[in-house]
């Protein structure tokens, strides 16, 4: 056998060789590995984070930092420990948490001692209120802060003078205009047991009382009243009344107060029925039900206790 055909021998077998590795199954040339690195480092596999799921520079995934975003909002129903600020305690609330009756009471509160001045005017014992005249002249008119839309009516304040003397005096007007908080405007008769009547006006204080009395309270429905429309008015009560209910079906149902110191019924509900009358200590009486008389002054056997 000749050298070149041993050559050509040899080069035959190292081409079959060849052929056989680059039929073999799973064989990548040089270029198709290059490039299937290159994809490996631009194409996230299925198992990579998508990048909703990236971290965020500050640390928190996107979709936590959208949870936690949601979690500051507040509740549309906040639980009873949610708590966005401190609560603002002023002295009304103060007051209140202080005395048991304090929530019933208007401005004018039990053991407050109030500054102003007194004045006088020509008083019979009506005025805003609605009550009727009367012999009893020992009255005065609140001043609209402390008349507070009709709430002081019916009360009894101690005037006290910087001389010493006292009066007691049943609110029964309003003392609109130029009256001040604290200013009370006297009968003059009341306002004689203090002062001079020259002296015109004169610095006081005054807080609220509860007066012994032997008189019981009476109700008097409003002019137009029906059993279908009716304004009720208490008269005579010893303490500040707070509120006055109707009986409606199987339970009790308070009426508005209106600023002339009347409570009305504006469907008629109760008209004509028992009443609950409530004053600011929290007392409750109870009177039977009258009739629908207009403008007639009924009496009840009912007193609110001495305090």
């Amino acid at each position: 056998m000749s050298k070149r055909w041993l050559f050509l021998s040899a080069a035959a077998v190292l081409i079959v060789v060849s052929l056989a590795l680059v039929l073999l199954p799973g064989h990548k040339d040089d270029e198709t590995v290059k490039a299937e690195a290159g994809r490996a480092v631009t194409e996230p596999s299925a198992t990579s984070s998508s990048p909703a799921n990236l971290p965020s520079p500050s640390g928190t995934s996107t979709a936590s930092a959208r949870a936690t975003a949601a979690s500051k909002k507040p509740s549309a129903t906040p639980s009873a420990h949610a708590t966005t600020k401190p609560a603002a305690t002023s002295a009304t609330k103060t007051g209140q948490q202080a005395s048991g009756s304090a929530s019933l009471a208007g401005r004018i509160r039990p053991g407050v001692t109030y500054r102003g001045v007194a004045t006088f005017y020509d008083a019979d014992g009506g005025g805003a209120c609605m009550y009727d005249p009367s012999g009893d002249v020992m009255t005065g008119a609140m001043n609209s802060t402390d008349y507070e839309s009709s709430k002081a009516c019916g009360a009894y304040v101690l005037v006290h003078a910087a001389n010493g003397a006292t009066i007691t005096v049943r609110i029964t007007n309003e003392c609109p205009g130029d009256c001040a908080p604290g200013q009370i405007d006297l009968s003059a008769q009341a306002f004689a047991k203090l002062a001079a009547p020259s002296a015109g006006r004169i610095p006081i204080t005054w807080n609220l009382a509860s007066p012994s009395t032997s008189d019981t309270i009476s109700i008097r429905y409003k002019t137009g009243s029906t059993r279908y429309w009716c304004g009720i008015q208490a008269i005579g009560h010893r303490n500040p009344l707070a509120r006055l209910e109707v009986r409606a079906g199987s339970g009790w149902h308070q009426l508005e107060r209106t600023d002339y110191n009347y409570f009305l019924s504006e469907d008629g509900s109760g008209c004509g029925g028992a009443l609950r009358l409530t004053d600011i200590y929290g007392q409750q009486l109870t009177v039977p039900a009258l009739a629908v008389r207009a403008n007639v002054t009924q009496p009840t056997q009912v007193q609110f206790a001495k305090h």
